[in-house]
């Protein structure tokens, strides 16, 4: 998982710099994961942001790609996924026919260009722009672009992209798979632990805030759900992350109303039930600066 891997290399990441030579040294070392979540539909987890694959008599339906030099290893964990199929009345094609990006940071698209020859790239119009706007190679670049969401009827089911407005960046989309009952959350999920939300590329604190809120109005309570990093988990465990988001917002709001400074909250620091959360890329500190950032972003709007 991204988690793994030194904070240099998550912030070049998400600048959609060049990958490191050590970054690269680094990802020899991970292996492709895959589990079984429900029907047609797995979760692959390795270094960067997790995959979600749809694997049926369609071929395979892929969210999100990691790293480029990750590219083999997600092909050898499909095809082991399709081997597992052989009592199955049907036999996928085996090729990547459909890769939806749910955002635009290099952990989730580093590899579009390996998937680009057999596979249509389809993201929120925003991801394409921002990718652009930086100078990404054109094979890069998702190919189907939508505004508020986009139906796929894949593998014997209606698979959703929804638009998920200012949260983790401005470009972000769930997938929901609806036959299967699973959605992959992208970044606006980091389960268990406290989000990265890239306000200078449109996100904010707390539309991710109102963003999971929503969902978990949408969502069945037996809905699986794939995670942008952490493991496979439950809508239970997604209302405990919104708790912690409306908890840890509201404790900045009041204390930038009360006058006091970033620094004064810092010392204080949040309620001791969420210590456990700060363990992962983003500590406390990491979070709470992000919250002051999103009020001064709204500020400023």
């Amino acid at each position: 998982m991204l988690r793994s891997l030194p904070l240099a290399v998550f912030a070049a990441v998400l600048t959609l710099a060049p990958e490191p030579t050590a970054q690269r040294g680094q990802l020899d070392r991970v292996a492709i994961v895959p589990q079984h979540v429900a029907g047609n539909v797995h979760m692959l987890m390795g270094a960067g942001g997790n995959i979600g694959v749809s694997v049926g008599a369609d071929g395979v339906l892929m969210v999100d790609d990691q790293f480029t030099q990750m590219a083999p290893k997600i092909r050898s964990a499909i095809e082991a996924i399709e081997a597992t199929r052989t009592g199955d009345s049907t036999e996928s094609s085996g090729k990547i026919r459909i890769l939806v990006n749910t955002h635009m940071h290099g952990d989730h698209t580093g590899g579009n260009a390996d998937f680009a020859d057999e596979a249509l790239i389809f993201a929120h119009a925003n991801v394409r722009m921002r990718m652009q706007s930086e100078n990404q190679p054109p094979l890069m670049l998702p190919v189907v672009t939508f505004t508020d969401s986009i139906d796929l009827h894949f593998n014997g089911e209606t698979v959703r992209v929804i638009h998920l407005p200012g949260g983790h960046t401005d470009g972000d989309s769930y997938i929901w798979f609806r036959a299967a009952n699973v959605a992959h959350l992208g970044d606006h999920f980091f389960s268990g632990k406290f989000p990265y939300v890239d306000v200078a590329r449109g996100g904010s604190a707390m539309g991710l805030r109102d963003n999971i809120g929503r969902l978990l109005q949408e969502f069945p309570d037996d809905t699986q759900i794939i995670p942008g990093h952490g493991p496979l988990s439950t809508v239970d465990d997604l209302r405990k992350y919104h708790e912690m988001l409306t908890e840890t917002i509201e404790y900045v709001r009041a204390g930038l109303a009360a006058g006091k400074t970033p620094d004064d909250m810092r010392r204080a620091g949040f309620d001791e039930k969420w210590a456990s959360w700060g363990t992962g890329f983003i500590n406390a500190e990491g979070w709470m600066q992000i919250i002051v950032d999103s009020f001064g972003a709204e500020d400023h709007n």
